[in-house]
């Protein structure tokens, strides 16, 4: 299991455009080529796979000095995050489970400050990257303890 927290860019980074932005969010929280030199990359070679379940953790805002780990030819990685459909990511995955919420429910879960930028970086998501169109399942969330099951025709 990995979580796209832990593949945050620096907080200096992340809010150089300011902490609300939405398309900084959406375009530079995460570090994609981390993403792929140390969790992707390693996970799709055919053996000897060592991967980094993190480079970062966004508490301390310090590298996370994860150990690397070993997994099996048979290992199945849980990447768990936002965005993770955009052209950058979304070709190095094999099944995708959208989780389609609307921007209400979203403002429900997020603290207040942080909810116009999640939300428009979030809308920005679902009109340019068609996370629905392209995930091997969707899921919708407006109560992550009831998520129903999209069906497609």
């Amino acid at each position: 299991m990995a979580d796209w927290r832990g593949f945050w860019r620096p907080r200096s980074l992340r809010y150089e455009f300011g902490r609300d932005d939405p398309d900084a969010y959406y375009d530079g929280w995460l570090d994609v080529p981390g993403v792929w030199r140390e969790l992707l990359g390693p996970l799709g070679e055919p053996s000897g796979r060592r991967w980094v379940p993190s480079l970062y953790d966004p508490g301390t805002d310090r590298s996370s000095r994860a150990p690397r780990q070993e997994a099996p030819d048979d290992a199945v990685l849980v990447l768990a995050g936002s965005f993770l459909l955009k052209d950058d990511v979304r070709w190095g995955l094999d099944a995708v489970v959208h989780l389609s919420t609307s921007p209400a429910a979203i403002r429900r879960r997020v603290p207040a400050h942080d909810a116009d930028r999640v939300v428009g970086a979030w809308e920005r998501y679902v009109a340019e990257d068609d996370p629905a169109g392209t995930a091997t399942a969707v899921l919708r969330c407006e109560d992550p303890r009831h998520p129903a099951e999209l069906l497609r025709e």
